[in-house]
């Protein structure tokens, strides 16, 4: 039997995979066992959020319903950020949070993460427990034990108080355009920005429960190019559907991605004493210019698997201050818990404004080599590390490149798909590896 949880919580089609019934459970079972892993108290206190998917408005009831008749007092925060709902279960000192959303996943699907105490990501091994407690029978609470549930009128003040307060640069003469995916930043992302003192264009800013990442946000970067050079904008970002990542756009047009922004904000800590024992945690996708670059400047690079958890494991194991993956999660672990779009974004416009640059110099920090990434669906992701066929291509693809590129083939995490990238001194070079191989991932696992 699969395992129910993915790289980042469960998730699915909202009413076929993912169901009422199935939420209720999953949070019946997280009561029984995320309050007890650090030693809560008598009454257990859980934060609840979601992005504005309309599914989520019946998820949200059924793991409400879930927790408080597991005894759980619940504080529903409503539309916010995946970060958000991390950084208030911290600061309202909760056992845990539930964030309700697929992140940068079309509308129709939805998905159910956790945060342990202080707005931490769940270990595998506390997740699998959360799992197996599905199996288990259990007698809810009665009379004075069930859980209270109250809504939380001041989440998103707290939590925009938060991110502008971590960047103390002002951002006054900067003209930004956001591109909001029709998401969980609508309204906290513009309100953030202003208050720093940047002039804000909006665009991607009408969630009805149905567009969320429909052609906009941090996966569709056209519109936002578009709109920069129509207002003659300074910078653009853009974030996903829970705002857990942002991209970017310089005046030009031209995208600015995660290793980019990284590059940049690897230099800015590094200059200002701040990047922990001046190390980079990165994911195996990310660039080879962005390694080079790196080396250059004498910071050492730690690199882990695709997802961002893995990231997160890496930098409180290492204890290190800064890491991310070339989608745009960035982990400024001095200021949240997991990957926060606003915060990278703020802190992104902060070094233009105390530079006097344009993003478009910041962005020569690296030179990216060509990727190409091609992505394989209806194919059996699971045999995709173990297919004979596939790991002979792969060999005599890396034979060619030599060590002037490489090749990565792995199964989504999130999606029903793998994933084939190749890099390479040249664009077509990479193009016509990545084709072989996904011709061959098609072939043998189709």
């Amino acid at each position: 039997m699969a395992r129910l949880f993915g790289t980042d919580g469960v998730r699915g089609v909202a009413g076929s995979d993912l169901t009422a019934a199935l939420a209720l459970d999953l949070s019946i079972a997280a009561a029984q066992i995320l309050p007890h892993e650090e030693g809560a108290g008598d009454r257990p206190k859980a934060v609840v959020g979601r992005d504005p998917r309309a599914s989520g408005e019946f998820l949200e009831a059924a793991v409400v319903a879930g927790l408080a008749s597991a005894g759980v007092d619940v504080v529903r925060l409503g539309v916010l950020p995946t970060p958000a709902v991390a950084y208030l279960t911290a600061e309202s000192a909760a056992d845990f949070g539930v964030m309700l959303s697929a992140s940068h996943n079309p509308a129709p699907d939805n998905g159910i993460k956790f945060f342990g105490r202080g707005g931490q990501k769940l270990p595998d091994a506390v997740e699998d427990r959360i799992e197996a407690a599905m199996g288990e029978s259990y007698a809810g609470a009665v009379g004075t034990g069930v859980g209270r549930v109250t809504d939380a009128d001041d989440g998103a003040e707290r939590y925009i108080r938060h991110v502008v307060g971590s960047q103390p640069q002002r951002l006054d003469g900067l003209r930004v355009v956001i591109d909001c995916a029709h998401g969980a930043a609508s309204e906290v992302a513009p309100e953030a920005l202003r208050r720093a003192g940047a002039e804000v264009v909006t665009i991607g800013d009408s969630p009805d429960g149905l567009n969320i990442n429909d052609g906009c946000g941090s996966t569709h970067l056209n519109r936002l190019q578009a709109a920069v050079l129509e207002h003659g904008a300074d910078v653009g970002l853009a974030y996903d559907g829970d705002a857990d990542r942002c991209l970017a756009v310089d005046a030009e047009g031209s995208v600015v991605d995660g290793d980019q922004i990284m590059g940049i904000l690897a230099l800015e800590l590094q200059e200002a004493g701040r990047l922990m024992k001046d190390t980079l945690v990165i994911t195996v996708m990310s660039n080879l210019g962005l390694k080079l670059a790196m080396r250059k400047a004498g910071i050492t690079i730690v690199e882990t698997p695709v997802g961002d958890r893995y990231v997160l494991e890496a930098m409180r194991e290492g204890a290190y201050s800064l890491g991310g993956e070339q989608s745009g999660h960035v982990v400024l672990l001095d200021h949240a818990t997991t990957g926060d779009g606003l915060l990278t974004g703020l802190h992104l416009l902060g070094a233009m404004s105390r530079r006097g640059l344009a993003l478009s110099e910041l962005a020569k920090v690296m030179t990216r080599l060509p990727q190409v990434l091609i992505n394989v669906r209806d194919v059996d992701k699971t045999r995709a590390k173990t297919s004979p066929a596939v790991a002979e291509a792969v060999a005599l693809a890396e034979a060619e490149l030599g060590d002037s590129g490489r090749v990565l083939i792995r199964p989504s995490g999130t999606e029903p798909m793998v994933r084939v990238m190749v890099e390479a001194a040249a664009e077509a070079h990479a193009r016509e590896i990545a084709e072989r191989l996904a011709g061959v991932v098609k072939t043998d696992l189709g």
